[in-house]
């Protein structure tokens, strides 16, 4: 009789744990990067989503929940800056973070200008996931 009554309450336990870690929404375009980085942020314990371009981001109507954005910059149809830019136009203050590897001056330039820091792929020791708790931390 136990086990039926754990079993029923296991589900609400594992939902409310859950509701607790940072959501951080992951947008780039390959499903290997997607991925990968959903199992290494999920095991760092952040509840992660995943979208492969930012017009399906800006469609998605739950963005407000989210802790951090971690978006690649180069996307075929809308830039990662430009996708924050957007962002930012529709009010959403969300901490964002630029991955990019090989990022021009010009493009450093205007992340700094937006205050969006920039990690390098690929992701050396744990630096993407220290700028993310850093940015989970600022949102809160």
């Amino acid at each position: 009789m136990r086990r039926g009554r754990l079993s029923d309450i296991l589900p609400a336990m594992m939902a409310h744990a859950r509701a607790k870690e940072p959501m951080v929404v992951v947008v780039d375009d390959d499903p290997a990067v997607c991925s990968s980085l959903k199992f290494s942020l999920e095991l760092e314990g952040f509840t992660v989503r995943t979208f492969r371009n930012g017009a399906d981001l800006l469609q998605d109507g739950n963005l407000h929940d989210c802790s951090c954005f971690v978006v690649d910059q180069r996307m075929p149809g809308m830039s990662g800056m430009d996708l924050i830019a957007k962002l930012r136009e529709r009010r959403l203050t969300t901490p964002a973070i630029l991955i990019i590897s090989q990022p021009s001056d010009v493009l450093s330039a205007r992340a700094a200008a937006a205050a969006v820091p920039i990690v390098e792929k690929p992701f050396l020791n744990n630096m993407l996931v220290e700028r993310i708790r850093e940015a989970c931390q600022q949102a809160q």
